[in-house]
């Protein structure tokens, strides 16, 4: 389905029609799927791919609020409901163990934080504190990593979704990258 027939249905969702919601999710539904299998990679859990696409597809069409203008609009709002779905995941998961103290969280290459000897969820919580901060900074370094690690963009769909260069995209990347590596292993100020 191309962007305008896209942009047509949430004109329509917008307009009285919520079943066209629907049709935008049927349409996005592989996007979707890519996404959340690259989100998860790796987790043993029950947040499946499948799942969380639901769930996101729940919290869309729920939202009362919540006026998805275009395809751009849609991925930037379904990168961050997947964020929030997978941080209430992991703050339940936490909440169900005992135990606590510090976590050493690495970030690598594709911000994918791993935890040595913790469970993945604290690397899902750090990496959340670390948006809220930079999102203090720049909201655009913020929409660039939900964009890349949850939504699991490239930088040339960032780039097009957000209406900036692909370098642009690159720079904003690294940046986001550096101050969240910073924040992690430092003090927790980004400094």
């Amino acid at each position: 389905m191309s962007d305008a027939e896209i942009t047509q249905l949430l004109v329509r969702a917008r307009s009285g029609e919520p079943e066209r919601l629907a049709e935008v999710f049927q349409a996005l539904y592989p996007e979707l799927m890519r996404m959340a299998r690259s989100r998860l990679r790796g987790r043993h859990d029950t947040l499946t791919p499948t799942v969380l696409v639901h769930e996101l597809f729940l919290r869309v069409t729920a939202s009362e609020n919540l006026e998805l203008v275009d395809r751009r609009h849609f991925f930037a709002a379904s990168a961050q409901a997947l964020r929030w779905i997978m941080v209430e995941d992991a703050r339940k998961g936490l909440s169900q163990k005992r135990g606590g103290g510090a976590v050493h969280v690495e970030l690598e290459d594709d911000l994918a934080p791993a935890v040595a000897g913790g469970p993945a969820d604290t690397g899902v919580l750090a990496l959340h504190e670390g948006l809220e901060a930079l999102e203090q900074i720049s909201p655009q370094r913020r929409q660039v990593v939900e964009l890349r690690y949850f939504a699991g963009l490239e930088f040339k769909e960032v780039a097009e979704l957000l209406g900036i260069s692909e370098r642009t995209a690159q720079r904003e990347w690294e940046r986001a990258r550096a101050f969240l590596l910073a924040m992690l292993d430092g003090d927790g100020d980004g400094s």
